[in-house]
């Protein structure tokens, strides 16, 4: 078995909710696999408070997460990202930096929660609703033997798990 530790990006526009829950449970669940990061196309410069109150919810850690630019992972000095999944569709249809090294990419679109408007019980059910489909994401992802996958194979496998349960409408047009 490799010891080999994968960087994982997760993208969205604003880096405020989806991607936030998605590095959180991914540092987590893929501790000493994997290291999670998170960033946005046109970052808000704030974490969306219902996304911090999920993770902390689900007994995940909320700290250290901010709103930042997906410029921070294309630069020198950054970590060399082996994926990179956008899970919102409009960061999916947005022209991306070029990632050093050639990571593995997918499409994991969820709605977003943080556009529910209604009362908090509404906005905190949405955002519990984006947590469970991120997580089953990254459960499919962990149970995935990454390195015993050929490359084509586990680009079809990470798209499949873009598809499953929850995925956002357009992922449902493009099946």
């Amino acid at each position: 078995m490799s010891d080999r530790i994968y960087n994982v990006l997760f993208l969205c526009t604003g880096n405020t909710a989806r991607s936030i829950l998605a590095e959180g449970i991914l540092r987590k669940d893929g501790a000493g696999r994997f290291h999670a990061f998170s960033a946005g196309s046109q970052p808000k410069g704030v974490v969306n408070p219902y996304a911090l109150k999920t993770l902390e919810a689900y007994d995940y850690p909320t700290d250290g997460f901010r709103s930042k630019s997906w410029d921070e992972f294309a630069g020198p000095g950054a970590p060399q990202m082996d994926f990179v999944f956008t899970v919102c569709d409009s960061a999916a249809g947005e022209a991306c930096p070029i990632w050093p090294g050639q990571p593995m990419t997918a499409h994991w679109g969820i709605e977003d929660p943080a556009g529910v408007e209604g009362s908090d019980m509404e906005k905190q059910k949405a955002f519990n609703l984006a947590f469970r489909y991120m997580k089953t994401r990254i459960s499919l992802l962990l149970a995935t033997p990454i390195g015993r996958l050929d490359r084509l194979t586990l680009s079809s496998r990470l798209r499949e798990i873009g598809g499953s349960e929850g995925a956002s409408q357009s992922d449902k047009a493009q099946a």
